[in-house]
């Protein structure tokens, strides 16, 4: 398995940020408002987003390609530094007039007090560029992976979705928002429970989600569409039919990025030539792993593989 990893392509492509992670103690309140006064004493950066997409692939023996854009600052830098050092190719078009997303989280005993967000959309001209680069890198790859975070990074989704298919590479999306039309064509979508019921309304019972689901998918014209459902584990919705994973956490401490680790792993799984209900398999074996860990975080093929 792991030889067959090791020789699979991901090109990852969307949204990127900066986790980055403040940790203090918090023993009194403010005088100046009710409000509780953290003394930081460590810190920590990761990539998130599409970055970490790309780093749970890396993380698993993959090889990983990621195509974004970040500001032309410190945060742009650390990141490029960051998934470099976890083994990532990058292509970071560098976009002067923004700032790269930072999303910065305040922490005290494990729990998050505050989260402060930094953002801009990507100019016209560098996502122009991008989408020109990514039609270039699909005869490179073996699957495309496109993680929309609602920055602005995926302006060009439609498109990127008909060139992979026109390339004959698959292409998942995790999608964003509630106007699913624009990924129209894709491969495989893969919304969480909350999501899905943003764009379909909610569900009395399974026979519901069942029909509304393949309804879903068959007016997206998609191949498949994957639902995590949290503790309820997840459902892949098919032409062939339904197939069904119950959750494998053993305890859950943090759900942030979770997502990522299925789509990432799910990928290179097909990428290494899986059929999709035991790629999914094993996508949701790395979810149970990473819910285990504090923040933006991966699952490392020792700890999948050794399950």
């Amino acid at each position: 398995m792991r030889a067959r990893l090791g020789l699979a392509r991901v090109l990852v492509v969307g949204d990127v940020m900066l986790d980055r992670y403040w940790f203090g103690d918090v023993d009194r309140i403010s005088p100046e408002a009710p409000v509780p006064v953290a003394r930081i004493t460590r810190s920590d950066e990761r990539a998130g987003g599409a970055a970490n997409v790309a780093r749970n692939i890396a993380a698993l023996g993959g090889k990983a390609r990621l195509l974004a854009v970040v500001g032309d600052d410190e945060p742009g830098r650390t990141l490029e530094k960051l998934l470099l050092a976890d083994g990532v190719e990058t292509s970071l078009h560098r976009d002067a007039e923004i700032d790269t997303t930072v999303k910065l989280r305040v922490l005290a005993r494990q729990q998050q007090l505050l989260r402060i967000d930094f953002e801009n959309e990507p100019s016209h001209e560098v996502l122009a560029a991008t989408l020109d680069e990514y039609r270039t890198a699909l005869a490179l790859t073996d699957v495309v992976i496109l993680s929309d975070y609602g920055k602005g990074g995926l302006r060009h989704v439609q498109l990127m979705i008909e060139a992979a298919r026109e390339a004959g590479k698959p292409v998942l999306v995790d999608p964003k928002g509630d106007d699913y039309a624009r990924y129209r064509g894709a491969t495989l979508l893969t919304p969480n429970r909350s999501e899905l019921r943003e764009v379909m309304g909610r569900w009395q019972d399974e026979a519901e989600l069942i029909s509304k689901a393949q309804v879903l998918r068959k007016s997206l014209k998609l191949d498949a569409l994957m639902v995590t459902r949290s503790e309820e584990g997840m459902t892949l919705f098919r032409e062939e039919g339904v197939v069904h994973k119950a959750t494998v956490a053993r305890e859950v401490y943090d759900v942030s990025g979770a997502g990522d680790t299925v789509i990432g792993t799910l990928g290179l799984m097909l990428a290494a030539g899986l059929e999709l209900p035991e790629a999914m398999d094993w996508s949701n074996r790395a979810a149970g792993i990473v819910v285990g860990k504090l923040g933006t975080a991966v699952a490392h093929a020792d700890e999948l593989f050794g399950l």
